[in-house]
């Protein structure tokens, strides 16, 4: 099937935008590319040091052999279920190498903190920023050019994007990433749902509460939800850098441990030390990202990859923009309907068809690139298959070609929507997103008046108070990146569900983040400029008019422009805190860009090379002065 033309010129459209930046990326991996290992250039004291822990066969081979040695990156901690399984994959990594006559060393160890447990805490202001410090780490481990090859275990929400970045900074280095799997079933998501929203409103004990949610959350694995740990595996796939199929086989299994052992040996068969060299920083090219946006918008994912995969591009000397992404989501039909846009959970969608039955579908309508190089070695094909286990040996057979199960995946003959799962709002008030595949269209459109708070506690204890109006837009300012790291605000998803289920119109509106384990109603989301930038959002008062109209694409504060200009800005009343470590981050708060090029607080790419990152402040900085005033609710609930 030939490319859709739409896409075709999407595609054109950013190579030209993005040709100087890719070339100045590209001729920086060609420079770092050398004849031999890489160790080789490392003087003898270097090397002794590299190897001074290894064993006798891993430190021949490391002395002078011309084999290839693989680093492990790995965000590997015990208290993230989708992370722990990764204790033991070093072992198995270092196991393959050696069969294969090559080694194996874990190169460094990245942070990986869970969104799911610092929910309406402190911690959360710290999230954001931990991919930037992934990245680092990532760079970190590397920098001791000991290594031919490169294996990344990392599954969640900024884990993977800071990979990925990090990774990108070694571009010459061939890369594959590894999942741990989900957990397999737990009580159905509905059911969690319903009690945290009989939770909020005081009907559900903290007893109930809590043991519906470890019935959810109950062993190892990634948490079951298409919430952004399980979209970065699906975008890794469709961007050829992780095996195909890899992303939903359940932890502790045969065939897990399989793809495990095959990703090593792909990664050592694909060095510059044989005839099949595919660096990390080629495969990652315009299509391999225009894939992953694709495949973002076709199965629904987290809106938290409208800001990382724009950093991740960077990275790779890649400009992507909003409009992109809302132009490929006006492209792109709806494919799956998985928790929060359905009922099934990332184990049945697996079942019904998965990843390979999406690509399928996509690549036969001429909506997918498949002429990408991978890591997979015949190339995009491979990832319309399945992994499997025969006579005990891995291999990959051909997916099935009809639904399994139309609830949750569907053909782009007969999708669940003819638009993919995501819009860009535009208006008086910037630009947003709203994640349209989430929110049942009756509730896509709203008029009501806005209920202006600085800080998502104070929604709620308005609510304890009875004085929340039948119908309101809740404007959440002062929480995006330079504000305070832009928390994640699903702390609001159960009182806002809640409000809705009672039969009142609510919204939100927010220059922070709502990932995509939220959904259900209407919420305007990374507006851009945030309130500490000087965006309009700081000057929406008490009772101004909102209306939201997600199927128009429009964001409006129905107020006169005149009136609307002349406003001063509020002040924040609910500013960064310096416990919980939040005070070590002041710098990423100070020097971190705007949501819609990527919330990056370091330097990423090539146009940052000279200390200039990215021009932030000469496009954004609106500047203006703040209010005495506060608005009416931080200053009566300070």
């Amino acid at each position: 099937m030939s490319l859709h033309p739409q896409l075709e010129a999407i595609t054109a459209r950013i190579i030209a935008r993005s040709a100087a930046s890719r070339a100045a990326y590209l001729a920086g991996v060609d420079a770092a590319l050398r004849d031999g290992p890489f160790r080789s250039r490392l003087s003898c004291g270097n090397l002794a040091h590299g190897f001074a822990a290894c064993g006798p066969t891993d430190k021949s081979r490391l002395r002078g052999g011309v084999t290839p040695n693989l680093g492990i990156i790995t965000a590997y901690n015990d208290m993230l279920s989708a992370h722990q399984p990764f204790e033991h994959y070093p072992e198995i990594l270092r196991e393959t190498a050696r069969s294969l006559g090559a080694t194996a060393q874990v190169a460094g160890g990245v942070p990986a903190m869970c969104d799911g447990v610092t929910q309406g805490r402190a911690g959360m202001e710290l999230s954001l920023f931990s991919r930037d410090v992934i990245a680092q780490s990532t760079a970190i481990g590397l920098s001791h050019d000991m290594f031919d090859t490169t294996v990344y275990l990392g599954v969640c929400d900024k884990i993977v994007p800071g990979l990925l970045i990090g990774a990108l900074a070694f571009g010459h280095l061939p890369a594959v990433f590894l999942p741990a799997g989900p957990m397999t079933p737990g009580i159905p998501n509905k059911q969690k749902a319903e009690v945290r929203e009989r939770y909020a409103a005081g009907e559900a004990t903290r007893e109930e509460l809590l043991e519906v949610e470890a019935a959810s959350y109950h062993g190892v694995g990634t948490c079951t939800f298409y919430g952004t740990a399980n979209s970065n595996q699906t975008l890794l796939e469709a961007m050829g850098v992780q095996l195909p199929g890899a992303s939903f086989v359940n932890p502790g299994t045969p065939l897990r441990d399989a793809l495990t052992r095959h990703a090593a040996q792909r990664a050592l068969e694909i060095t510059a030390l044989g005839d099949d060299f595919r660096p990390l920083g080629r495969l990652i090219n315009e299509k391999a990202i225009i894939n992953a946006v694709i495949t973002l918008m076709a199965t629904g994912g987290s809106t938290n990859h409208t800001i990382h995969w724009i950093a991740v591009a960077r990275a790779a000397g890649i400009v992507l923009t909003w409009d992109d992404m809302d132009e490929l989501s006006q492209l792109i039909p709806l494919l799956a309907r998985v928790y929060p846009n359905g009922e099934a959970d990332v184990n049945r969608f697996a079942a019904a068809g998965g990843t390979a039955f999406v690509f399928r579908e996509l690549i036969n309508a001429g909506l997918m690139h498949a002429d990408l190089v991978t890591v997979a070695e015949t190339g995009m094909h491979q990832y319309t298959q399945d992994p499997a286990l025969r006579d005990g040996a891995l291999t990959w057979i051909e997916g099935i070609t009809e639904s399994a199960d139309l609830e949750v995946v569907r053909p782009v003959a007969e999708p669940f929507e003819a638009q993919g799962g995501l819009r860009l709002l535009r208006g008086n008030l910037g630009r947003s997103l709203i994640k349209l595949s989430a929110v049942k269209p009756q509730y896509r459109t709203i008029e009501a008046p806005a209920v202006v708070v600085d800080a998502p506690q104070v929604l709620n204890k308005l609510h304890a108070a009875g004085v929340l109006p039948h119908d309101f837009v809740a404007v959440v300012r002062y929480q995006g990146p330079r504000s305070n790291g832009m928390p994640e605000l699903h702390s609001l998803a159960p009182l806002l569900g809640l409000l809705q289920n009672q039969g009142r119109r609510v919204a939100l509106v927010t220059d922070g983040r709502l990932s995509g384990a939220s959904g259900k109603f209407p919420a305007a989301i990374h507006l851009t400029p945030e309130a500490s930038r000087g965006g309009a959002i700081a000057r929406v008062r008490e009772g101004d008019m909102i209306r939201l109209d997600g199927e128009a694409g429009t964001l409006e504060v129905l107020v006169d422009a005149a009136e609307f200009a002349a406003r001063e800005l509020a002040p924040n009343t609910a500013p960064a805190g310096h416990d919980m470590g939040r005070n070590l981050f002041a710098l990423n708060r100070r020097m971190v860009g705007p949501a819609d090029q990527g919330a990056i607080s370091i330097s990423c790419g090539p146009a940052a090379a000279d200390g200039d990152i990215w021009n932030y402040d000469a496009e954004y900085e609106l500047g203006g002065g703040a209010s005495a005033a506060a608005a009416p609710h931080e200053a009566k609930d300070a």
